[in-house]
């Protein structure tokens, strides 16, 4: 009779980009080194910071590499991946904190089902900021990933894990996004597009951290995502029904760029506007679970706060998807990206002046 073998868990490496990160990085990365089982690796990469973070790495002992110079979280998360020898990359954000259990959760969801490539988790529903756009944004994250689709048709760098050879395999993210943008997504598109499975572990929650203001909220949702993902939209020639782009969420872009227009409308037409008040009503009705999620979470005058700012994010997605599609059309872009085209010369040049520190 033959000797069984010995159970091997998979290992984890920890992968964490970092520019500037401060305190918050720094609770992040404690959260880490305090997960109970540990990771197996920590590496984190300094993207051109200049605040000490990547020192502060140093001295608690982590595996750390820098970047002289700011290049975005792409190039940081592929120089990471290239240094792991573990059989799991779990990539997290300098700006969340994890939950002590997270490696075990991580390692048990890829042992338990062998087809899952790679797994996306969410916010939890207590940002740690406390003013109101930060509390309505990451709670805004929190629920649509919450009731999003478990077979998930995208990547989450915040907090996601993939298996090492797949990731290797898919040559890693975009490197031409110099900035954080939709790195992740067009990673998770070109997983779909291979065939592999990508899981939304509603289970898997983290705390974010991030402070939003009107300015950042606009600066990240309109030009480093919205744009992009647009023109990314377009290459893949087609919307996929989940997350932000579900079918209620376009109906919703055009109800309330409709609405505005119909407003300004009856500056000269006043009879029309019980068409805007039908399609407000239409919008409400549309998000009424949304608002009632908020309702519950921080009660009445959170919730009332937050009709007008989501309504105003749909018109500026709106906005975002026509310039996106103009700019995708002007520049011709009619193939899809292959792994071969994502690491640009200056990031490789970039690569060959990397800086380890252990």
């Amino acid at each position: 009779m033959n000797a069984s073998v010995p159970f091997s868990p998979l290992t984890v490496a920890v992968i964490v980009p970092v520019y500037n990160g401060g305190k918050r990085f720094r609770a992040s990365l404690e959260s880490i080194r305090h997960a109970d089982p540990p990771p197996d690796e920590i590496i984190v990469i300094g993207d051109g910071d200049t605040d000490g973070s990547s020192q502060y790495a140093e001295a608690a002992g982590v595996t750390v590499y820098r970047f002289p110079q700011p290049g975005g979280p792409g190039r940081a998360r592929n120089l990471g991946a290239s240094k792991a020898i573990s059989d799991l990359l779990f990539f997290v954000d300098a700006d969340v904190t994890v939950p002590e259990n997270v490696i075990e959760r991580v390692r048990d969801i890829f042992a338990r089902d062998t087809d899952v490539a790679a797994i996306i988790g969410s916010y939890d529903d207590q940002p740690g900021e406390s003013n109101f756009l930060s509390q309505y944004r990451n709670l805004l994250h929190h629920y649509v990933h919450q009731n999003g689709r478990e077979e998930a048709s995208t990547f989450w760098g915040a907090c996601g894990a993939i298996r090492r050879a797949v990731f290797l395999s898919m040559g890693g993210f975009d490197e031409t996004y110099l900035k954080p943008s939709i790195e992740d997504i067009e990673l998770g598109y070109r997983l779909k597009r291979a065939g592999h499975t990508i899981r939304l572990c509603k289970s898997l929650q983290v705390k974010h951290w991030k402070r939003w203001t009107v300015v950042s909220m606009l600066q990240a949702d309109f030009f480093q995502r919205a744009v992009p993902w647009t023109q990314l939209i377009h290459r893949h020639r087609g919307f996929v029904n989940d997350l932000n782009i579900g079918i209620s969420g376009r109906v919703s872009v055009m109800l309330a760029c409709g609405l505005l227009g119909v407003l300004l409308l009856a500056l000269w037409q006043p009879n029309i506007l019980v068409a805007a008040a039908f399609m407000g009503l239409m919008l409400f009705t549309l998000n009424v679970r949304l608002y009632r999620f908020f309702l519950e979470k921080r009660g009445v005058r959170f919730a009332a706060q937050t009709v007008p700012w989501h309504w105003f994010y749909f018109l500026y997605s709106g906005a975002a998807f026509a310039l996106g599609t103009v700019c995708y059309f002007a520049k011709g872009e009619g193939d899809l990206k292959g792994p071969a085209s994502l690491v640009t010369q200056d990031a490789r040049r970039a690569r060959s002046r990397v800086e380890k520190r252990e």
